[in-house]
């Protein structure tokens, strides 16, 4: 059989094929081999303690633990006592894989034979109750040794299940004296991995100080110890001291590169670079790659955004045989589509032979159109969704406003219990506020457990977009009780305040001052928000100072004080910050397009607007919105040119919206033209039914025409269609600290219990403001006058 296995190895065969056939024939070797010798061990009469220990032996490394048992089972009886010895008890501790029942029975022999008295025997039973997952059993165990080699002290040390203790019994170790070996370093230095909240960076700490106790013992040299330490610093982001301790290394093995190259892929696109040139000398090195090689390299070119590489690496792992290895499968769909090249992402998803949890939440991440396609086909292939599946999946609904998806999603979350975890219910809170289902989300926030930061960030997120922004400044006022507020907070809160026309900016200004307490003020998103908050509001002067104690002007920075001149009209401001913008190489975005035309528009600079807007579209390749052809409409309507004002409209993709038609109807009554203005009042009355400002524009049209029978029919139209005229409303900032509301009032409105004195006041003002004024013209008059003479 052997002789016909290898006559077909062929020399004209692949290098791929005679390697495939050189594994089979050598499994094929093996399995005679262990079957043969377990046959010569079925006749041999009296074996010995040597050639059953043997035996067993060789079926635990072909994997048959049970068969092994077996063997140990007919011998071990007592009347064979002589045919077993302590490596046996040990072996067949070793059989058991973690199974108690198994061995407890085992550990009952040892101790009625007197084996458990042997270490060795000791050792192994801790073994088996560790895996067993009965530590306690185990350090029992270890209690009971009166002489306890190093050995056990290993065996007790890796079965800690916190890092916090795990590192107590090593310091406990240290401190008896015992000398710490190659295993306990490595298993040491494992525990020093995690990030473990309980001790912060203390785990980094202890690692250091093994570290150091590594190199005094002249242990450095081991390998094992060296991919720890790389481990360990790779998990703790310090690349640096891994890379130093990888090339100090005399010997590397795969283990080695691998854990580096992990290290280097798991910062993202800050070594990314590093990652791929690990992977290159790693082949020119002639390496022996595996799916973890493959999987680092692949991801850190899916970081760098290298397609070409990845294509190569691609290649190399269908040559490797990896081609449908399900983790390297997973970072090449990942990478395809981090490089915006879909097409091959769902080619290497469709040539997967097997697909795991993580296959279809990628897949249902980047094709966003399908999603719920794809999780009732992950559901029919058997894959059970986990709980980044759900958060991918509420995230595509959210973005596409699938509102029916949505509740149904949320049903089966309830049902399989994945809406208690906490992230799940975040991405639930975030889903039913974009729905404007805000009650929806607060009964959501309210049913958790635990309430942490991104929890309360959602909901006064919601809050905000909603409009709801005294609801979301009371939020945040709860949520300070609670947690430590970051920038995501602070941006929601200001956000709010900024578009709250009723909630005083003094509100504002405490949350600036809580922020700067704790060192946020310079952070890019809450410098962003802040600038908007207080253009908006109308300090213009706290927003550039803002603004210059940026210390990096993000675009969102450059692009909120261009807004906030913009909103004050100040236009020579407007466009030296967008040039100086431009010079600093920051890509201005649609919305500072908008304000910088915006600012055209008021100034009524006609040809600088229309070279801006040209740029945007040439130079920046931005496609303009329906507000940005508003203020271009808005623009020519404002000095006269309504005609081309009105091509311009029509010439709008996808028609004009509420915003043009409403410019242009402000142009119309601004230059009189009547026939226009009724053409246009005609489309917004179709397109919103219920607005009374299109009405009012008409009606005081007519008026200044003297038509006051259109003025009669416009009020006419305005009672049958029940349209009625919005109140307008100022508010005066008098709100103290402990008010959270600006006073409203609207025009002769004196429901204020000092209505009386505020109107004094009011006339008492109007009349300081005209003799102001009256003054001011007889100096200019005078002054004129003294400029003649003295020139006579």
């Amino acid at each position: 059989m052997l002789y016909s296995a290898s006559k077909i190895l062929n020399v004209h065969e692949k290098p791929s094929q005679r390697l495939l056939l050189f594994k089979i024939c050598s499994k094929l070797f093996h399995s005679l081999k262990h079957q043969h010798e377990h046959q010569l061990f079925d006749h041999i009469p009296h074996p010995n303690a040597s050639s059953i220990n043997r035996s067993m032996l060789n079926f635990l490394h072909n994997n048959h633990p049970f068969q092994a048992l077996s063997i140990f089972k007919k011998h071990s009886h007592f009347n064979f006592l002589q045919n077993i010895n302590e490596v046996t008890l040990a072996l067949s501790f070793k059989a058991c894989c973690g199974e108690f029942n198994l061995g407890s029975q085992i550990h009952g022999f040892s101790v009625a034979t007197g084996f458990v008295s042997r270490v060795t025997v000791s050792n192994s039973l801790m073994k088996m109750y560790c895996k067993a997952g009965l530590f306690q059993c185990a350090l029992r165990v270890f209690e009971s040794l009166s002489c306890p080699d190093i050995v056990s002290w290993n065996t007790v040390l890796s079965g800690f299940d916190k890092n916090v203790d795990a590192l107590n019994f090593a310091c406990f170790m240290h401190l008896n004296g015992i000398v710490f070996d190659p295993v306990t370093y490595t298993t040491a230095l494992s525990f020093c991995w995690d990030r473990d909240k309980e001790w912060d960076d203390s785990g980094f700490l202890f690692g250091l100080q093994l570290h150091s106790l590594v190199v005094k013992c002249g242990f450095g040299c081991e390998v094992f110890i060296g991919n720890a330490l790389v481990t360990m610093y790779s998990m703790w982001g310090g690349l640096d001291e891994a890379r130093r301790v990888f090339d100090e290394m005399p010997i590397r093995d795969l283990v080695s590169w691998n854990a580096m190259l992990s290290g280097y892929a798991q910062e993202g696109e800050c070594y990314g670079l590093e990652a791929v040139l690990l992977f290159v000398n790693m082949v020119r090195q002639g390496m022996l790659l595996d799916h973890v090689s493959l999987t680092g390299a692949v991801s850190a070119c899916g970081y760098v955004r290298n397609l070409e590489v990845g294509k190569q690496i691609h290649g190399l792992a269908q040559k490797l045989g990896y081609g449908t290895h399900v983790a390297v499968c997973n970072v090449l769909i990942s990478t395809y589509s981090k490089c915006k090249v879909l097409r091959d992402a769902k080619a290497v998803f469709q040539l997967m032979s097997s697909r795991n949890v993580v296959s279809w939440t990628t897949m249902i991440s980047i094709d966003e159109e399908n999603v719920v396609s794809l999780f009732n086909a992950m559901r029919v292939d058997g894959v059970y969704p986990n709980d980044v599946t759900f958060i991918v999946l509420l995230h595509a609904i959210t973005i596409r406003n699938m509102v029916t998806e949505g509740l149904m999603v949320h049903g089966l979350c309830i049902k399989s219990c994945f809406s208690s975890e906490q992230n799940v219910s975040n991405s639930l809170i975030t889903m039913y506020a974009k729905f404007e289902s805000i009650q929806d989300s607060k009964k959501i926030f309210e049913e958790l457990n635990y309430r942490g930061t991104i929890s309360w960030n959602a909901l006064i997120s919601g809050y905000a977009k909603n409009g709801l922004c005294k609801e979301a400044f009371l939020t945040f006022l709860s949520s300070i009780q609670e947690i430590k507020p970051n920038q995501y907070t602070f941006g929601s809160v200001l956000n709010a305040i900024a578009a709250a026309e009723d909630i005083s900016l003094k509100h504002g200004q405490r949350c600036h001052s809580h922020l700067i307490k704790l060192g946020l003020n310079t952070d890019p998103f809450v410098a962003g928000a802040l600038l908007d908050m207080y253009g908006k509001r109308g300090n213009i002067s706290e927003s550039e100072r803002v603004f210059n104690e940026t210390p990096e002007k993000t675009q969102f920075s450059w692009t909120g004080m261009i807004s906030a001149y913009a909103r004050h009209g100040d236009y020579v401001s407007v466009m030296s910050l967008y040039k100086e913008m431009e010079t600093e190489g920051s890509s201005p975005d649609s919305i500072t397009f908008l304000s910088v035309l915006s600012a055209c528009c008021r100034k009524g600079m006609v040809d600088v607007g229309h070279r801006i807007f040209d740029s945007m579209v040439k130079n920046h390749s931005i496609e303009p919105t329906p507000e940005h052809y508003s203020i271009i409409v808005d623009m020519l309507g404002r000095v006269g040119r309504l005609d081309e004002a009105e091509e311009l409209m029509h010439r709008i993709p996808g028609g004009p919206g509420l915003s043009v038609l409403q410019s242009l109807l402000g142009s119309c009554r601004l230059h009189g033209n009547v026939e226009m203005a009724e053409r246009v009042l005609e489309s917004l009355i179709q397109m919103d039914p219920g607005s009374s400002g299109p009405y009012v524009l008409m009606a005081n049209l007519y008026a200044e025409k003297g038509m006051w029978e259109k003025v009669a029919e416009v009020r006419k139209r305005m009672r049958e269609r029940g349209v009625i005229k919005e109140v307008g409303f100022s508010w005066a900032d008098v709100a103290t600290a402990d008010s959270l509301h600006l006073h409203g009032f609207s025009s002769g409105d004196k429901s204020h219990p000092e209505s009386e004195s505020i109107c004094k006041m009011a006339e008492f003002l109007g009349l300081h403001m005209i003799f102001s004024k009256e003054s001011r013209v007889e100096e200019g008059d005078w002054y004129e006058e003294f400029e003649l003479m003295s020139h006579g």
